[in-house]
C-alpha cells in the first residue's frame, strides 16, 4: 500500500513553528490541489488544526521513502515560506501499515495533547469532507479513510478513554453535572474573565445550563466574554446579589486576596432557604475563604481536589489506551490483509474468464455430437475428459518446470493453491473407510445397495 503520513505536531515541534505551518481554512482547497499537482500524489488530505499539520496521501508505486519524504517537507516548506531544514528537524514519517496506524490513533485521540479527546475525530472528518470536494479523494483514500473512522468509533464505544474529565475546567463541569441531576434549571456565576472561564463557559453552555453570570474587575472583558455565551455581565462588586440566585459558583480570577467570604455565601443561603450550592475554586491564590467549606449547604472544592480527579482519570484513560491499542492493530491488520485480497481479484477474473472460454467451447462441441447421433454416455465422457485436460494443462506445465528448476517453494505455493493437501487427506479418508468393514452404511447408501441388489 502506497500511504504515507507526514507531518508535525505538539510532540515533535513547538507552538512557534506549528503556528508557521497550519494551513487555514480557506487556504485548504488550494493546497490540497497544489500538493497533488507539486509533489506528484495521486490522492491527498491535509488536516490542520492548532497542535498538528499533517498530510495524508497516496504516492505513485516505486516512489523512494526517503526521497518522497524530502519532496513533501520541501512542498511544505516552499508554501509556508519556511526553511526546510528547521521542517526536517521535526517532522515525522511514516508509510505502509504505520502510517494507517498513526492516522488511527490520531483519529481515536491517543496522539492528542489531552489523551483521548475527542475533538480531532470532528477536525478530520471535516478534513476529508474538504478533500473530497477539492477532488483530491481517489479510490484508495476513499477506501481507507472511511475504514479509519470506524476503527476510531470502535475505540470510542469498546473503551472508556473518553468518559472521564481530564481538564481543570471540565472537571468543574462534571461535579455539577453529579450534584445537580438537571443543569438546565441551575444558575451559574463565574468569576473572573480569564482562558479557564472561558472554557468553563464553554462546558457549562454544552451541558445545557441557560443562565450565566461572569463577574470581572473589568465591565468590558466581563462582556465581551458574555456576548460569545449568551450570558449576564457584571462587576466583582454585584457579587453579593448574584449569589442569592447562583447554584454554582466557579472562580478563577488573579486577585491576591480572597473575593468571597463566610459572611457573604451565608447570607446568600439564608437567602435561597439553603437551596445547595456547588462553589469550585480553581483560583491560587484562592477565591474563596477555607472556611466557606464547613457552611452545611455548600459543596466546596479547590483546584487540588479537582486535579486529583484529573490525575485519576488521567490513570484511567491511559488503561483504557492500551485496550485501544488492541483495537488498533486489529482493524489495522484486518485492513491490510483486505488490500492484499484485492490484489488477486484481477487474476482471479482472468482466470474465471478463461475457465468459461474452455467450457463454453466444449460445451458447443458436445452439443454438436449429440445433434450427430452420437452416444451421449460417450459425449459426456469425452467433454469431461477434455475439459479436465484443458484446466490443468497450464497448471501442469508450470509445475514441472518448476520442479526441473528446483523450485520447490512455487510447487508448495500451488499445492496449498490447488489444494492438493486438502484433496490427499480427503483420500486417504476416503481410503480407511473402505478399509474398515465394520464403519455403518448411511441411510442413502442402504437404500441404493437394495435397490441394486432387487
Amino acid at each position: 500500500m502506497n500511504f504515507v503520513a507526514l507531518g508535525i505536531s505538539h510532540n515533535s515541534a513547538g507552538v512557534e513553528v506549528r503556528e508557521r505551518v497550519a494551513f487555514a481554512p480557506e487556504q485548504l482547497s488550494e493546497a490540497l490541489v497544489d500538493a497533488c499537482a507539486g509533489v506528484n500524489l495521486d490522492e491527498v488530505v491535509i488536516l490542520s488544526t492548532c497542535n498538528r499539520t499533517e498530510l495524508y496521501a497516496m504516492v505513485p508505486e516505486g516512489d523512494a521513502p526517503g526521497a518522497r519524504r524530502a519532496a513533501l517537507i520541501d512542498w511544505m516548506a516552499s508554501y509556508h515560506h519556511l526553511s526546510t531544514d528547521e521542517l526536517q528537524r521535526c517532522a515525522y514519517h511514516f508509510t505502509g501499515a504505520q502510517a494507517l496506524t498513526h492516522l488511527a490513533h490520531v483519529a481515536g485521540g491517543l496522539d492528542s495533547m489531552v489523551l483521548g479527546e475527542p475533538q480531532i475525530f470532528g477536525q478530520l472528518k471535516s478534513a476529508y469532507a474538504v478533500a473530497q470536494e477539492a477532488g483530491t479523494v481517489g479510490p484508495e483514500l476513499g477506501r481507507l479513510f472511511p475504514r479509519v473512522f470506524s476503527i476510531a468509533k470502535r475505540v470510542r464505544t469498546d473503551t472508556a478513554i473518553g468518559e472521564n474529565p481530564v481538564s481543570v475546567a471540565y472537571a468543574a463541569v462534571d461535579l455539577a453535572g453529579h450534584i445537580f441531576s438537571d443543569l438546565s434549571v441551575c444558575s451559574a456565576l463565574l468569576v473572573g474573565a480569564g482562558e479557564t472561564i472561558e472554557l468553563v463557559a464553554r462546558h457549562l453552555v454544552e451541558a445545557g445550563v441557560e443562565r450565566i453570570v461572569i463577574a470581572n474587575r473589568t465591565l468590558g472583558r466581563a462582556r465581551e466574554l458574555a456576548h460569545q455565551f449568551g450570558a449576564e455581565a457584571v462587576l466583582l462588586s454585584e457579587i453579593p446579589s448574584q449569589l442569592e440566585r447562583a447554584d454554582i459558583v466557579i472562580t478563577s480570577t488573579a486577585s491576591q486576596l480572597p473575593i468571597l467570604g463566610k459572611g457573604a455565601v451565608e447570607q446568600a443561603l439564608k437567602v435561597r432557604r439553603h437551596q445547595p450550592m456547588l462553589m469550585v475554586d480553581i483560583a491560587v491564590p484562592r477565591d474563596i475563604e477555607s472556611q466557606v467549606g464547613e457552611l452545611r449547604d455548600v459543596y466546596l472544592y479547590s483546584v487540588d481536589d479537582l486535579r486529583e480527579i484529573v490525575d485519576e482519570n488521567l490513570r484511567s484513560r491511559r488503561q483504557e489506551a492500551s485496550k485501544a491499542d488492541v483495537i488498533i492493530a486489529q482493524g489495522v491488520n484486518d485492513f491490510m490483509e483486505e488490500l492484499r485480497s484485492l490484489n488477486a481479484v484481477d487474476a482471479v477474473k482472468t482466470y474465471r474468464s478463461m475457465a468459461e472460454r474452455l467450457r463454453a467451447s466444449e460445451f458447443d462441441r458436445a452439443q454438436r455430437a449429440l445433434a450427430r447421433g452420437e452416444d451421449p454416455l460417450q459425449v459426456m465422457a469425452r467433454l469431461s475428459r477434455s475439459l479436465m485436460n484443458k484446466l490443468i494443462h497450464a497448471p501442469t506445465t508450470g509445475l514441472k518446470k518448476a520442479s526441473i528448476e528446483g523450485r520447490h517453494d512455487i510447487i508448495e505455493s500451488a499445492s496449498a493453491l490447488l489444494g492438493l493437501e486438502t484433496e490427499a487427506d480427503s483420500v486417504s479418508e476416503a481410503r480407511d473407510d473402505d478399509d474398515n468393514p465394520e464403519l455403518p452404511l448411511s441411510a442413502d447408501a442402504t437404500d441404493s445397495s437394495t435397490r441394486t441388489l432387487q
